[in-house]
């Protein structure tokens, strides 16, 4: 069977996603469909050599040596196009480690950072832990589809800000940003002398007719001010593993940065990770591709089954990520009142939009990377409780 098709269970296997249903929805009666993991097993390479790794039987300090490196390198140059010094290369257990690490490292207490709302709820929890100010440059959507208000973007840039966090592609609204776009994202930057901060996870999961870009690999002037997190996780399905890296070309902020991995503590990486990341990015394409022509299959299904039997809602068509952002406003509830129609009429699991920024009130966030019959069964789900209404 094809792995894109297969239902495996994943409950009693301590899945957040699955086994958490109780405690984050208030009944283990709804069909899991937020937090961003897959519901597919990593490639057939990366579990063989896990499995190859395990029966040598010890598990001590492992390194990460120049292999491991240059196959980080050359993924990047071969899905990206962008060639990097592996030793501007440092790796950490998450991309949230990463952002809180970059915050740290980059930014000193009572600081501005700007963000661009609604946008991953990690970003607003690591600007205030860390006691800066969070500033928000909404995007706005406009016939569907988000857009960057580069005036507005200025103004806010202009106003003191020290470091921006940008979302490439965005988690949640799925854009994937042209190079007209990020160039114009990274002048403004050099402009008023700001960071760039960039989380580009999602970077390998992208559709037909869009490319991802590097911001960092638009010149070498703004690769200076950009530090760039980034992981297989998303790609390959690895979160429970704990790998990330961050890729910093800036030898003065690269040193900050690794000054501060060491006073964090996170100068090693599990071993099972370290072998899962040389495996899918040495041998893990052909299954990324069928990956994406699944998603695309998904992402295709669900808002035509939505829009076909439903005028209350509009699903945004992401360009990238596996996640698709509904606008839920014409229902005419609360957002209390949403989420709790999506749990209790719908018996669906969705990320409440509210959690992205106050932009996001009135929207929900869902994960379509599953097996299709998943996908199918919560649109039948949310049309039928729409229907009720």
């Amino acid at each position: 069977m094809n792995v894109f098709e297969e239902i495996r269970n994943r409950e009693q296997t301590r899945s957040v996603k699955w086994d958490m249903r109780a405690s984050v929805f208030g009944t283990d009666d709804v069909l899991p469909m937020w937090i961003a993991d897959m519901d597919f097993p990593a490639p057939d390479i990366v579990n063989e050599r896990i499995i190859e790794r395990a029966k040598h039987g010890i598990y001590g300090y492992t390194i990460i040596d120049d292999k491991v490196r240059d196959a980080v390198k050359n993924w990047q140059f071969k899905r990206h196009q962008w060639s990097i010094d592996p030793q501007a290369i440092s790796f950490t257990p998450s991309v949230v480690a990463s952002l809180h690490i970059a915050i740290q490292a980059l930014t000193n207490k009572g600081d501005n950072i700007l963000i661009q709302t609604p946008v991953y709820t990690p970003f607003f929890n690591v600007i205030k832990q860390h006691g800066r100010q969070i500033i928000e440059s909404p995007l706005v959507l406009k016939d569907g589809r988000y857009e960057i208000d580069f005036a507005h973007f200025e103004e806010k840039i202009s106003s003191g800000i020290k470091a921006f966090i940008l979302c490439s592609p965005h988690n949640p609204v799925g854009r994937v940003w042209t190079e007209e776009e990020l160039r114009e994202i990274a002048r403004l930057c050099l402009k008023y002398d700001v960071t760039i901060i960039s989380d580009e996870i999602h970077g390998d999961l992208v559709y037909e007719g869009h490319k991802h870009i590097p911001i960092a690999s638009l010149s070498d002037d703004i690769s200076q001010h950009v530090v760039t997190c980034t992981s297989p996780t998303k790609t390959f399905n690895l979160a429970g593993l704990q790998v990330s890296y961050m890729i910093t070309e800036n030898k003065s902020l690269k040193k900050t940065i690794d000054e501060t991995i060491k006073l964090e503590g996170f100068d090693s990486l599990n071993t099972f990770g370290i072998v899962a990341l040389e495996a899918a990015y040495e041998g893990g394409e052909q299954w990324l591709s069928g990956l994406i022509d699944t998603l695309m299959t998904n992402q295709n299904y669900f808002i035509d089954a939505i829009n076909s039997q439903t005028d209350k809602l509009n699903v945004i068509r992401s360009e990238g990520t596996y996640l698709n952002w509904i606008d839920c406003s014409n229902l005419g509830l609360s957002d209390q009142e949403l989420s709790t129609f999506m749990t209790k009429e719908a018996k669906v699991g969705l990320n409440r939009g509210s959690g992205y920024g106050s932009p996001g009130e009135q929207f929900m966030r869902i994960n379509i990377a599953c097996p299709h019959q998943l996908v199918k069964e919560s649109a039948d789900r949310i049309i039928r409780a729409i229907q009720t209404l």
